[in-house]
């Protein structure tokens, strides 16, 4: 039987909207208080940025699955997503406060880094995974510039301390890749997991 739906484990707008675009119905499966989603984010000392990604998303999938079990809902695939912000082998996930976030901006500015998402759909007895990896130069950005756009607030809870979808366009000059997988969702490859799971996209 093919599911009509799916549950999307993630608390971010924005995979809303990208997963609407999609006209794929789904239900929010988010954490329970006492769950800990943040310490599934941790980095391991040395750990490359793809293999961090798809980790973190492999762990948001095993936590998502045992929600839907504790919690006794109708069975459905689960969506998880995760997105990292790579500088080489250096890891930029969200910033701590306005302090990381303008080091962070301080670091990216005049560069091309990677944006590396990974996303999971999983049932209890089959999961398929796919990775997006795009490449974003930014402008050089002066102390002001910086100051000025952490004030905004925009960079907070975001890997690598912007939203291409925000202010932080003013500074990106090119863009290689997927521009919904750097909003977080990419969406070619979860079009292609999810008709695998019987959806017509």
């Amino acid at each position: 039987m093919k599911p009509d739906f799916i549950y999307l484990a993630s608390q971010s707008p924005r995979r809303r909207q990208l997963l609407e675009q999609l006209g794929v119905r789904h239900e929010l499966l988010l954490p329970d208080a006492d769950e800990d989603a943040e310490a599934l984010e941790a980095v391991k000392p040395g750990e490359a940025p793809a293999a961090y990604v798809q980790r973190v998303t492999q762990l948001k999938l095993d936590a998502a699955l045992r929600r839907l079990e504790r919690r006794g809902l109708p069975a459905a695939p689960v969506l998880c997503s995760d997105t990292t912000v790579a500088l080489g082998r250096t890891i930029y996930g969200k910033p701590a406060d306005s302090a990381d976030a303008r080091r962070m901006l301080g670091e990216l500015a005049g560069t091309m880094h990677r944006v590396l998402t990974s996303v999971a759909v999983g049932t209890p007895r089959r999961r398929l995974r796919a990775l997006s990896a795009s490449r974003v130069t930014f402008a050089p950005m002066s102390r002001q510039q910086i100051a000025a756009y952490v004030a905004s607030g925009e960079p907070m809870g975001k890997a690598g301390a912007y939203a291409v979808q925000g202010r932080a366009a003013a500074y990106i000059s090119h863009i290689a890749g997927s521009y919904s997988g750097i909003m977080g969702l990419p969406m070619f490859e979860t079009a292609e997991l999810l008709r695998a799971y019987g959806f017509k996209i």
